[in-house]
This record gives C-alpha cells, sequence and structure tokens, in this order.
C-alpha cells in the first residue's frame, strides 16, 4: 500500500466497485476478499457495490460477498435492494440515447444498448463481446436495430479496442450531450453514456442516505475515471494500485492492485484501523503526518 493523506476519519460503511477493484482481470473473487468482506460484515461495517454492471451482472456476486444492503448498477442508473429488485432508475431521455448512438456510429465505435433486463448489440463478434458476457455472466441480444430500447436506455456504451480514439471521442459527446447526459469511461475501452443522475457521485450519496450513514463515514474504492465522483463524495478514497495516475492522485490512499488482493489489502490495513476511532490518522506505510 501506498501513499495517503493524513485525517481522521471514521467508517461505517464501505462502497465498492466492482471490475478492475473487486475482482481479479479473470473476473474472479479470491479468498481472501471474500473473508475481507466477511471481516466488514462481522465489525458491523457496511458493505455495498456502485458497479457500472447491469442488475443481472451483479448476481453472482452477491452471495458470497454476505451482501444485504442494496447496490446501484448503471453507475448510478438503477439502485435495487439485494433481490435486485428495483428500488429507483433514470433513463436516458430518448433524444439523448439516440444522439449518442449517431455519434458513436458517426466516429466508427461499436454500440451496446442496456434497457430493461436487455442487452442489445448489432455485432456478436465485436469487440469485447465475449468479454461483456463472461464478465456480466449473459449473453447479448442481437439485432439490426435498436428501435424502441432507445426509448428506455439505461446504459449506452460505446466499445473500441482503440484507447485514445474512445478518450477522444469521450471528450467529444460530453461536449455535445452537456447536461443531457453523464459521459465517463468505466474503462480504457469501455465509454458509459447513462442521465445525468447516474454517476457514482450522486450514487453514493443516495445510497449513503438509504444506509443512513454519513457521507464523512464512507470509504469509497475504485479504479475507473468514473470512480473519481464518487471519491470527491466520500468521507475518504482509495484507488486501486492498477488505476491510472490521474485516477490515483484523486484518491487519498493507493493499494495495491487488482491482481495484489488490493481490495483486502485495503480493509484489512486501512478500513478496519480507521474504524476503531473517529480520531485515529491515518499514516502511510513509511511515511508519516505533518
Amino acid at each position: 500500500m501506498t501513499r495517503a493523506r493524513c485525517r481522521p476519519v471514521k467508517c461505517s460503511a464501505v462502497i465498492s466497485d466492482v471490475d478492475g477493484t473487486l475482482v481479479t482481470n479473470e473476473k474472479v473473487l479470491t479468498e481472501r476478499t471474500r473473508a475481507a468482506a466477511a471481516t466488514l460484515r462481522a465489525k458491523g461495517i457496511l458493505f455495498s457495490l456502485i458497479s457500472s454492471r447491469p442488475p443481472r451482472g451483479l448476481r453472482m456476486l452477491i452471495a458470497p460477498l454476505g451482501i444485504t444492503a442494496p447496490i446501484v448498477c448503471f453507475n448510478g442508473g438503477m439502485l435495487v435492494t439485494a433481490n435486485l429488485a428495483v428500488i429507483s432508475a433514470h433513463l436516458l431521455s430518448p433524444s439523448a440515447a439516440r444522439r449518442t448512438v449517431n455519434m458513436l456510429e458517426t466516429r466508427r465505435e461499436d454500440v451496446w444498448i442496456f434497457s430493461g433486463q436487455d442487452w442489445l448489440v448489432r455485432r456478436p463478434d465485436g469487440p469485447y463481446v465475449g468479454l461483456e458476457e463472461r464478465t456480466v455472466g449473459f449473453g447479448p441480444t442481437i439485432v439490426d436495430d435498436f428501435g424502441p430500447a432507445l426509448d428506455a436506455a439505461a446504459k449506452i456504451v460505446g466499445v473500441s479496442a482503440d484507447f485514445e480514439h474512445l478518450a477522444r471521442c469521450e471528450g467529444e459527446l460530453r461536449g455535445a450531450l452537456g447536461e443531457q447526459a453523464s459521459v465517463v469511461r468505466s474503462q480504457p475501452y469501455y465509454l458509459d453514456v447513462t442521465h445525468p443522475l447516474a454517476n457514482k457521485g450522486d450514487a453514493l450519496i443516495h445510497l449513503a442516505r438509504l444506509l443512513k450513514v454519513p457521507l464523512a463515514e464512507v470509504v469509497a474504492i475504485g479504479d475507473g475515471h468514473n470512480d473519481v465522483a464518487m471519491f470527491e463524495r466520500s468521507g475518504f478514497s482509495i484507488a486501486m494500485g492498477n488505476a491510472s495516475p490521474e485516477v490515483q492522485r484523486a484518491a487519498d490512499f493507493v493499494t495495491g492492485s487488482n491482481s495484489e488482493d488490493g481490495f483486502a489489502q485495503a480493509v484489512e490495513q486501512l478500513v478496519l484501523a480507521v474504524s476503531r476511532s473517529s480520531r485515529q490518522e491515518v499514516v502511510a506505510k513509511g511515511g508519516g503526518c505533518a
């Protein structure tokens, strides 16, 4: 584990990203991660997830992690119970959805639509379709036209193996859509477009309110650009070692990578320590506080 900004913090809840954070690059929950989640439960610390995945894509994690609290999907586009019953949803407006698809296709990006329980694609052999299918645990529906799904889209994803081009698309889309949508990359190869309130920052506020936990007592853990909004609103933030330098700079602390059980390291060495006292200061290994 590396640098920390020293500050008093009490931890009453841990809110974590999933891909690149809780699971390995092979989308596996390690035994150490499961044990860390069990320890949080035993210590009375609430544990929940905020992910870009659809609800069905989180089903396989809920029981192994012992999650009973509500969870957030689609970067905040949907809040569901641990049984996946919908509590609230923010859907893109039809006009914003259609404009998004037009802009992405003009820039020759593959487009995915998540609407209702469906994941819609036009090309089954498109980039990262196989990876997403393994990740979420179900396959896409192949369509010629997205049609009415754009009237109730929870998330639209621009997909590309050209990371630099997708980063440019992110800026262009954000500028074009303005307040009509939240536009952010959840991975270097995924550009997520959701309702403007469907971002991890607003989602963290809503979830903390539902859990009756002050934001100052929430620890947020993540690795992606879309996690920065959650870092900004949490009492304490932890970036994974596999996060980009930009994301790491936005966090209060940097733990190990997702291939090194970085989530478990953060829980064992930081979260459990600071949860003992609201006045305890966090000090990085080998470092100190002024």
